[in-house]
């Protein structure tokens, strides 16, 4: 597949990841015995009232990201065999754990609002019945005008705190950059991104107890963020949407007054440094 991410000079584990995606395929047939692979990149709680990851089901799931994290965690250990059911072998262990520890500091990967019928937010955790706007990505986001920037929509929310948000924290603008100037702008931006990172220890980023309690200890460590991400919006247009087997809340999330992008940018700066410093212990201390 040229449309694929291939391992030329590492065909083994180009072959594990082939096994691993056939093992937790991404279809409307997926169950806790035969997991999409997408599940493992997110949880869903509730970020209406004050929550923790462990204090209702809404959202989660067995192999959410709070779960998929200690399961590699297990493999790396040896405490679950690396011929196992859901082929993470101890590469795709370590190449999952890269990207899972990115995920679980995007505060969007971790909580969600949902919303009644009548378009307004619910917390299904303590009776009251909604459906999830997956993350933010079934949102729009429409950002107010300031002096410096012109009022502007973004498609996704949650592709914003993904994409928009980190290019803003790197080349100064959530903007894309035309294609044939991309790699002139982006390069020398991300190496001097991370270079800071390196070399500045990042405040209260230790995680006391065993390594495979740290998923769910970050989950409740960004949730508040996850709610201020969502308290910070009024939603508009908000309603019911089938697609794909799916049902959940489309509609609009629009900033109340201005700052949202700034203050974006400075959680996932935080973020991404204290994930990179996590990712880093977690490994020393499994392998």
């Amino acid at each position: 597949d040229r449309r694929g991410i291939h391992f030329l000079a590492h065909p083994e584990i180009e072959q594990q990841l082939h096994d691993f995606w056939k093992a937790n395929p991404p279809n409307p047939d997926a169950s806790d015995t035969t997991p999409s692979h997408h599940w493992m990149h997110y949880t869903d709680v509730p970020v209406l009232d004050v929550e923790k990851y462990g204090d209702g089901k809404t959202g989660r799931g067995n192999w959410d990201i709070v779960h998929t994290i200690p399961y590699c965690i297990g493999v790396l250990r040896a405490e679950i065999a690396a011929d196992n059911p859901r082929k993470i072998t101890k590469a795709i262990a370590v190449i999952l754990l890269a990207h899972y520890l990115g995920d679980i500091h995007q505060p969007l990967h971790v909580g969600a609002e949902y919303f009644n019928e009548a378009g307004e937010p619910s917390d299904p955790d303590r009776g009251a019945p909604g459906l999830g706007d997956e993350g933010g990505n079934a949102l729009s986001l429409v950002q107010n005008a300031t002096a410096e920037r012109k009022r502007h929509y973004y498609h996704s929310f949650h592709a914003y705190w993904d994409l928009d948000t980190v290019r803003n924290l790197t080349i100064g603008t959530p903007d894309e950059v035309p294609k044939e100037e991309r790699e002139n702008v982006y390069a020398p931006a991300k190496e001097k991104v991370i270079a800071d990172f390196v070399a500045n220890e990042p405040k209260n980023w230790r995680t006391p107890g065993d390594p495979k309690t740290w998923a769910e200890q970050w989950a409740n460590e960004i949730l508040p963020i996850a709610r201020e991400a969502h308290t910070r919006m009024r939603f508009e247009h908000v309603h019911r949407e089938e697609k794909d087997g799916r049902v959940f809340a489309k509609g609009e999330a629009h900033e109340i007054g201005t700052g949202y992008l700034d203050w974006s940018t400075a959680v996932v700066g935080d973020e991404l440094h204290k994930a990179g410093w996590r990712l880093a212990d977690l490994l020393q201390k499994v392998l």
